[in-house]
């Protein structure tokens, strides 16, 4: 039985018989990427329907319960730490497992804790299930950043990388979209039951439709499919030590990005999980506006990632780097003008600013813990690199939590969106620091 398991999700070797007809192999790769795209797509929306489905009940899950600002952000934080440690451990799993069976373990695990969570009312069982799923949660990206870099090869990689990446946005506006119905019409149970249904079917399509690299189903690499080579080569004769060693902990490009995802992620979550909560107790704006409004962020960042990566491939000839110090300094000034006109008197103004937080936060969060990343580092430690980097993206996502509370609880919601605007001023110097290094990879790939 152990054998098998183990079998099930260890990589994948090349298939005996590769196909050789130029033919054949453009038809076969053409419906693999299609089918590989948008499994890999839906399974990652379903993913945030299974996460994200806290923060748009957080006003009413908070009253029902009687859970303070503070332990909502005890809450918060210890589902970014397990997500955080847990998508790095995933990410150097992920890059010697087979991407079709760790996705929808995954998927599943996490699917039932939602089950369980609309139970709960203990705040301890409410943070350990929560934390639980920030683990099983973990295993959802490092995955999708090994097909995603075996099936697409570098000069595509940032157009492609971000229209998959709206797929978070896309559940987090569908989710928030859901649960404004199942507020109107049920309590906020409902908004865990459903979803953990959704996930369990789910994480069955993710295994009948995901398969592993290409050269598993006898296709050649994807570099030699488009002729575009490998910007940094794999080294075979190093063990997985060495590999993480070389391209990932000693890579000072990589550590300058990874230091820049933690402002990021303090940014993205800080704005979209304390929304509600401003929005209803400081505006005082009623819980089922709030809900509509809250999707409003979600809803941008969808064309606002995918924009960014075409705006990089067509405009910087794939440099990220540009595209992220526009983004930043666009973000910081959106989120001062949705703190300063916030509220039902300014509705419309409200949700423009919403709407360009939500635009201008995903171009980073994107490109900078992905594309960046996937191209600093050799294509067999990939899903190690971007879940280092997730590592450190959810340490401000941590943050986000207790300590934007803290800052709340002590100085106000003006110091918790100002610490947010500063955020964006660090971030994009530490993003400034790489453009060199960015520009030399183009220079040698062109």
């Amino acid at each position: 039985m152990l054998q098998y398991i183990k079998r099930l999700y260890r990589v994948v070797p090349p298939s005996e018989d590769p196909i050789t007809n130029p033919k054949e192999i453009k038809k076969k790769y053409r419906y693999w990427r299609i089918r590989m795209f948008y499994s890999m797509y839906l399974g990652y929306v379903v993913f945030y329907f299974t996460r994200k489905n806290l923060s748009p009940v957080m006003h009413a899950f908070s009253e029902e319960l009687g859970i303070s600002l503070m332990e909502l952000g005890i809450l918060g934080t210890i589902f970014y730490a397990t997500y955080g440690l847990g998508k790095f451990a995933s990410g150097a799993i992920a890059d010697r497992a087979n991407i079709r069976f760790f996705m929808a373990t995954g998927l599943f695990c996490a699917s039932l804790v939602n089950l369980v969570f609309g139970f709960l009312e203990s705040l301890w069982l409410l943070a350990f299930f929560w934390g639980l799923n920030g683990a099983f949660q973990s295993m959802g990206f490092p995955p999708i950043a090994k097909g995603l870099v075996h099936w697409y090869s570098s000069n595509e990689r940032a157009t492609k990388w971000t229209i998959w990446s709206s797929s978070h946005t896309a559940g987090t506006f569908l989710i928030g979209i859901l649960i404004a119905f199942f507020l109107k019409f049920f309590d906020w149970r409902s908004a865990f039951y459903i979803p953990g249904i959704i996930g369990v079917f789910t994480s069955l399509f993710l295994i009948n439709r995901l398969r592993d690299r290409p050269v598993a189903l006898g296709l050649p690499p994807v570099e030699d499919y488009r002729n575009d080579p490998l910007p940094i080569k794999e080294e075979k004769s190093l063990t997985h030590w060495q590999i993480l060693k070389k391209h990932v902990f000693t890579n000072p490009f990589l550590w300058s990005l990874c230091i820049a995802y933690i402002f990021v992620y303090l940014i993205r979550f800080g704005t979209l999980d304390w929304a509600t909560k401003f929005m209803y107790d400081v505006r005082g704006i009623d819980k089922i506006k709030v809900a509509f409004m809250w999707a409003i962020m979600p809803l941008f960042g969808m064309p606002g990632g995918i924009v960014a990566g075409v705006i990089a491939d067509r405009c910087f000839q794939g440099r990220c780097t540009p595209v992220n110090i526009i983004y930043l300094i666009l973000l910081a000034g959106s989120i001062f003008g949705f703190y300063k006109f916030a509220g039902m008197d300014h509705f419309f103004l409200t949700c423009f600013f919403l709407g360009c937080i939500g635009f201008f936060v995903d171009g980073p969060q994107n490109l900078v813990g992905g594309v960046q990343v996937s191209r600093i580092v050799a294509q067999n430690a990939a899903s190690a690199a971007c879940g280092f980097a997730g590592l450190f993206g959810y340490i401000g996502a941590m943050l986000s939590g207790v300590g934007l509370a803290f800052i709340t609880e002590n100085w106000g919601w003006e110091a918790m969106y100002g610490t947010c605007i500063v955020s964006c001023f660090i971030a994009a110097f530490l993003v400034l620091l790489t453009w060199k290094k960015e520009s030399q990879h183009i220079q040698s790939t062109s």
